[in-house]
């Protein structure tokens, strides 16, 4: 063989190896992944940013596994509730989920500081304390309750629809049946503003307004469109009384089974789909106010005077909340709330 030809030979196995190399550092040794479906029950439709989210997560890890990590995702709630889900993922029965922090308050009493009414002015502001030292912080106790959170999305703040009024003032709440979720704090707060609190599962509540069971519920624009609340309630009011995050969640039990590359390529994957979510969450909250607008649902603001009447009138329920949460997580998140609120200016 001569000279020309062993230097053929050589380079096209050295490009062999490094197109190898390539490609294993690139998705993981097939050895490090195992043929894997992952259960991901969302209550929320796919074409919302809940489901977008999830899908963007299911095709990531498809991608960065080499199509051995599968993603099956069940929206619709047709799994169940938030509840039912995050007791299946204790047991080891349903993979991974996406849900509000507000919805695993009753097993971990810390995260109701995320719910604090009008505490985020801005997304931008909530960003940088959930992907902070106290977002981490909260996601440090899960484990010990059998879950394993990966990653804060967005859902967007919360604000009232009912079938009787508009809200132009805090009296106008009086009164109303409001569904709300299944979180004390959601409960106290409403009934603070003068509203008959009414906790119950998400997918009980289309109904539950259609027949009159309740007057109205509270979630962002993107849910009221997505699960067509138009049909059943005439009038929004912008209250923007809390803003919600969405935390992408997995099983421990599901989690402490993985390799170490494939607990990489699932967190990784939850960050890249974070990062996604939050942005058409944002872009699409306007959008839905305007599709909501087009189905004939009456929004109206609410004069910042009016806000801060709300914000005064629920001031007790966050103090009591404060005190059961500790003196030292509250003093630790507000610090990282006003490091933020300079930080988003």
């Amino acid at each position: 063989m001569n000279t020309v030809h062993r230097f053929k030979r050589s380079f096209l196995a050295a490009g062999a190896a490094l197109l190898l190399g390539t490609f294993t550092t690139g998705t993981a040794l097939a050895a490090d992944v195992k043929e894997r479906t992952i259960k991901l029950p969302i209550v929320n439709q796919l074409d919302h940013p809940q489901g977008l989210g999830a899908q963007k997560f299911a095709d990531l890890m498809s991608a960065k596994s080499g199509g051995k990590l599968k993603v099956k995702i069940f929206p619709g709630g047709t799994l169940g509730g938030e509840q039912q889900v995050a007791s299946a993922m204790q047991g080891g029965t349903v993979e991974a989920s996406m849900m509000a922090p507000a919805q695993l308050v009753g097993m971990i009493k810390e995260f109701v500081l995320l719910d604090f009414p009008f505490a985020f002015a801005t997304e931008r502001e909530a960003d940088l304390v959930l992907d902070g030292p106290v977002g981490k912080k909260l996601l440090d106790m899960m484990p010990a309750k059998g879950l394993v959170g990966l990653a804060y999305m967005e859902q967007g703040y919360r604000s009232i629809t009912n079938s009787k009024r508009p809200i132009q003032k805090m009296e106008d709440i009086q009164g109303l049946k409001i569904r709300t979720i299944l979180n004390p704090l959601y409960i106290d707060m409403l009934n603070a503003l003068g509203a008959n609190a009414v906790p119950m599962p998400f997918p009980e509540l289309y109904t539950a307004m259609e027949s009159k069971a309740v007057d109205g519920q509270e979630n962002p624009y993107a849910t009221a469109e997505a699960s067509k609340f138009y049909e059943v309630q005439k009038y929004m009011s912008n209250t923007r009384h809390i803003y919600n995050p969405q935390m992408l969640l997995v099983s421990k039990k599901f989690w402490d089974g993985l390799s170490a590359d494939e607990k990489k390529i699932v967190q990784d994957s939850a960050f890249e789909a974070r990062d996604y979510q939050r942005k058409v969450a944002r872009e699409m909250s306007e959008k839905s106010r305007q599709e909501l607008i087009k189905h004939g649902m009456l929004i109206n603001d609410v004069a910042p005077a009016e806000l801060q009447r709300m914000r005064d009138k629920v001031k007790p329920v966050v103090d009591k909340y404060a005190a059961q949460v500790g003196e030292p997580l509250v003093k630790a998140f507000q610090a990282e709330l006003e490091k933020a609120r300079v930080a988003a200016k």
